[in-house]
């Protein structure tokens, strides 16, 4: 049969087939289409934001731990042959610059999807942009309710709610020590108010009310005024939920004031090591709640991180639970990234997050479920938490086992 388009038509048609091997090898097409944005053929480009400076700077290596988390997968051969290129920007805990940050990286570079996240404030002012633009995030480093109420499809929380913490505070104050006066110290944003509201609800199962709650101030520096408040209140057991800095503040105030309470203090400030020594001993028997395993465990996974951290980490950075965090936070995306398979989508990666049940890395466990827009749990991958106290030389002992409440 004689060709009807002849032989200047099956030239065109070959020299634009070569074209189109070409671009998929050079840019990711596949077929007549492009590739997901933030993937190509050998990369996958993750971000976060994190305080490397400003007053949550303490929770600053969470951002760096994530980044050399994904340097030990990147060395062990990657994600489905794709290693993962890691953005990461300081906003210094101020979320007009994660604003602007978050829409950089975004529309220049174009994020696959984001991880972790510190602060929610922050997280709040870049989350209606993020869903709109369909980007999935993984784990906010915050345990705020806002993340899963109304619950949003491409948003998954991971880091067990504040309002989890401080249920389980009382829970144990209330019936282990027999307590019945408590107050609380919190931040004044979302981040305090949400242990506020978990405080109040647990309390009102047992018939009590909170006898002081005080809020902090970013500007805050003298203390003295909120432990007066406390200390008249008569507080047998005072709650806080503040930054590092203001939770070493109040605590060492406190003491010096002979301000005597079982001080309870919410998971961000759960670095024992860390707030011992910046309260020059204060800390010691502070009840902290936390979310994922000790320093020394022997968990194979944590000895494994532990390894990663000797050698990617500088030697300013320190082990401890506010470093091993980023890599905890970002353990649940690279379950789904692996789930998703070679040919990555957002729709694919999202699917693959719904199906992660009873998932255990060094946090607590994991579940997700289908999206359902009346259901906050199906994007709350974890609701438990153990306590802590905290003993001579900065050093853990473990006072309950995983507690779950909702």
């Amino acid at each position: 049969m004689r060709n009807l388009y002849g032989k200047e038509w099956v030239m065109k048609k070959k020299v634009f087939g070569v074209c189109v091997l070409l671009l998929t090898a050079v840019f990711g097409l596949s077929g007549f289409g492009l590739a997901e944005e933030g993937v190509t053929d050998t990369e996958i480009h993750i971000a976060q934001w994190g305080p490397q400076t400003g007053p949550a700077a303490a929770w600053g290596s969470i951002p760096r731990a994530t980044g050399h988390y994904f340097q030990m997968l990147n060395d062990e051969g990657g994600i489905h042959g794709r290693k993962i290129v890691y953005h990461m920007f300081d906003d210094a805990y101020n979320p007009a610059k994660t604003k602007a940050g978050v829409k950089q990286l975004q529309e220049d570079v174009g994020i696959f999807a984001w991880v972790g996240g510190v602060g929610t404030a922050c997280g709040l002012a870049v989350k209606n942009y993020l869903m709109a633009k369909k980007v999935p995030w993984v784990t906010p480093a915050t345990g705020s309710r806002h993340w899963i109420d109304p619950p949003q499809k491409y948003l998954f929380s991971t880091f067990a709610l504040y309002s989890t913490g401080a249920k389980v505070h009382c829970k144990y104050a209330y019936e282990q020590q027999g307590l019945k006066r408590f107050a609380l110290a919190y931040q004044n944003d979302d981040y305090g108010k949400a242990y506020l509201q978990g405080a109040k609800e647990q309390l009102a199962k047992y018939g009590l009310k909170l006898v002081e709650a005080i809020p902090v101030e970013f500007r805050d520096t003298d203390l003295k005024p909120h432990v007066r408040k406390l200390k008249k209140a008569k507080a047998q057991a005072t709650l806080i939920c503040l930054t590092p800095m203001h939770a070493a503040r109040i605590v060492m105030t406190g003491r010096q004031m002979r301000f005597n309470t079982q001080w309870m203090a919410s998971s961000p400030c759960s670095d024992f090591p860390l707030m011992y020594k910046i309260t020059k001993g204060a800390w010691e028997g502070v009840i902290a709640a936390t979310f994922a395993e000790l320093p020394d465990s022997d968990l194979p996974l944590m000895k494994k991180y532990r390894a990663a951290y000797k050698k990617y980490a500088t030697k300013e950075e320190r082990w401890g639970i506010f470093y091993y965090a980023g890599f905890g936070f970002a353990e649940p995306l690279v379950e789904g990234l692996k789930r998703a398979g070679r040919d990555l989508t957002r729709e694919k990666l999202v699917s693959a997050m719904e199906g992660i049940r009873d998932f255990k890395g060094i946090t607590g466990h994991i579940n997700f479920a289908p999206f359902d827009p009346k259901d906050p749990w199906c994007r709350q991958g974890q609701d438990e938490v153990f306590l802590v106290q905290c003993q001579k030389g900065g050093k853990y002992k473990v006072i309950t086992d995983w507690i779950e409440i909702r």
